[in-house]
């Protein structure tokens, strides 16, 4: 389990995120959005260790992340937007790089590789230049990397992106099979994506929590509303008296524009009314000639509990999340000491196994 607490990050009298706190949960697939600038990605980094916080704390599995870095990072396998790819390796060669440098010994390595890279597909590119593969199975390595180990959790950030769409569709079924073994947090833009994986889904806007549910939860709590609508044929106005008796009915528009004599109705109710509509329609002798139900999605929800806020308080201009000049301080001073933290582990266990 991830718990965040009161965690907050600042590049100077920027505030990139503020005070925000959730729990990630044993066993689910969480969905993590938010608009460019949100604070998503800096979020993110602080859970890995790869950037320090300005304040709060950030505990994986009962290991807090910045006061026992080495044990936390141990539960953690992460796959960054632009995965970590040695392009001169071979699949093979790379997953033995990383797996020693998580501290992994030879016999661990051994029996660990052929799984990883026969889940993530790629056992049959195991020996060919990783700069040579797709950008598909580039992502497939990058995935490889993260769950060596089998890592409690797994972080992907925009694990599709750039992907086909057959690409894709493999890419979420792999995410669908992590999450039967593995906590799983998924960074994505692309919504419906994370609505068909995700079991609950965090949403963050200017460094803030705005939205945490399932997105059906979500839909029903910021969009209750069911829009059905219906193109007949016939007197548009009695159409409309006779829908709006019904008492689920919130609203009913017209719109009688089209010149082949039919009309559409637009009605707004509380659930899906379809099967009163059509023996209205029925009793008062009104032709149906179409009849569809639309619900908010979670596309509509997300702009709804983020653009309004963004707009309001960056005046429309983008906001700078992440300062690459910081970035690059925080990460390389976090960086400087976990890399003293490998060697040491990594130097004990070639003794080690020298020994074996």
């Amino acid at each position: 389990m991830i718990e965040v607490q009161n965690l907050t990050r600042k590049y100077g009298n920027h505030t990139a995120v503020d005070s925000i706190s959730f729990k990630i949960e044993d066993g689910r697939i969480y969905g993590f959005l938010g608009p460019n600038g949100a604070g998503k990605s800096t979020t993110m980094n602080i859970i890995t260790g790869c950037l320090a916080a300005t304040s709060g704390t950030v505990t994986v599995n009962g290991c807090d992340i910045f006061e026992e870095p080495v044990k936390a990072k141990k539960c953690i396998g992460y796959l960054p937007e632009i995965p970590p790819l040695y392009p001169d390796m071979t699949p093979l060669e790379y997953l033995r790089f990383v797996g020693r440098a998580k501290g992994m010994k030879k016999a661990e390595l051994n029996e660990a590789i052929p799984t990883v890279m026969a889940k993530t597909g790629i056992s049959d590119v195991a020996n060919k230049l990783i700069k040579s593969l797709s950008k598909g199975y580039k992502q497939r390595v990058g995935i490889a990397q993260a769950i060596l180990g089998n890592p409690h959790v797994v972080i992907l950030d925009e694990p599709t992106v750039g992907l086909d769409p057959k690409q894709i569709v493999e890419i979420r079924n792999l995410i669908k099979e992590l999450g039967e073994n593995h906590t799983v947090i998924l960074s994505s833009h692309i919504l419906p994506e994370v609505s068909e994986v995700c079991d609950e889904i965090i949403i963050i806007s200017n460094g803030e929590i705005v939205a945490s549910d399932t997105a059906e939860n979500l839909i029903s709590h910021f969009n209750p509303s069911t829009v059905t609508e219906v193109v007949i044929k016939g007197d548009a106005d009695s159409a409309a008296n006779a829908v709006a008796q019904l008492d689920e009915v919130k609203e009913v528009e017209i719109d009688d524009g089209a010149t082949d004599g039919t009309a559409k109705l637009v009605i707004t109710s509380g659930d899906d009314i379809r099967e009163k509509l059509a023996e209205v329609f029925m009793n008062n002798g009104i032709l149906v000639i179409s009849m569809n139900l639309s619900k908010a999605s979670l596309e509509d929800i997300f702009l709804e509990v983020t653009s309004e806020n963004l707009h309001m308080l960056t005046g429309g201009a983008p906001v700078q999340e992440t300062p690459a000049y910081n970035v690059a301080e925080d990460a390389g001073n976090a960086v400087d000491e976990t890399n003293d933290n490998i060697v040491d582990e990594t130097n004990n266990n070639s003794s080690e196994e020298a020994d074996e």
